[in-house]
């Protein structure tokens, strides 16, 4: 059963819209999806509580924000997706990153942003160079063919942690959140500049 965990202690990165549409792909693939939802903010829980009944379910765990190893994912669920908390550290942090198979950093081309994330960025290769864990940066609300796609692109290479993909800065992430919906629920017509972009990222999951 993969296990995608979405971290970036950087708080307002876009770790819920990450968490709800990898999610939200998953479903779309006939797959059985729980969203765990680690952050005391609880947004990806929200997002579920809006999703409408015909969408394609989603479910999710019942536990206390610090006890997310003791939680288990309801019967017959293939993939996990887990969206964690800004400030994620100490024994919380090590217990979620235990539990990845993948994980996914969003991170905001901004020199603040990157140079926020990179600590944790060092941190996490330290604690996954034994296992078999892949890590991934998903530069948000960005276009890749642009200076600030660059220096993402050199500021990550001199971490070694590859660039999974880009996802542009449009509204239509906002609308669908605030009905319960991502990307792969909607009409692929509407959003089809956005479903390119998310092929490669669709691609690295299911590698």
């Amino acid at each position: 059963m993969p296990v995608i965990v979405i971290a970036n202690p950087k708080g307002g990165s876009g770790k819920s819209t990450l968490s709800t549409n990898v999610a939200g792909y998953f479903a779309s693939r006939g797959h059985a999806v729980m969203l765990g939802d680690a952050d005391v903010q609880q947004s990806s829980r929200l997002w579920l509580g809006l999703r409408p009944p015909e969408a394609r379910r989603i479910s999710t765990w019942e536990l206390q924000a610090d006890l997310v190893l003791t939680a288990k994912p309801p019967k017959g669920t293939t993939h996990v997706v887990i969206d964690t908390p800004g400030g994620l550290g100490g024994w919380r942090f090590k217990e979620v990153v235990s539990r990845a198979d993948k994980l996914l950093i969003p991170i905001m081309p901004s020199i603040f942003d990157m140079y926020a994330s990179q600590a944790f960025i060092t941190q996490l290769r330290e604690i996954t160079k034994n296992s078999k864990t892949a890590l991934g940066v998903i530069g948000m609300r960005v276009d890749e063919r642009t200076i600030a796609a660059n220096q993402l692109r050199e500021f990550m290479s001199k971490l070694d942690v590859p660039i999974v993909g880009y996802l542009r800065d449009t509204q239509y992430y906002l609308h669908m959140a605030a009905h319960g919906l991502s990307l792969f629920d909607i009409t692929p017509g509407k959003v089809q500049k956005d479903l390119q972009q998310w092929q490669v990222i669709c691609d690295w999951l299911e590698a």
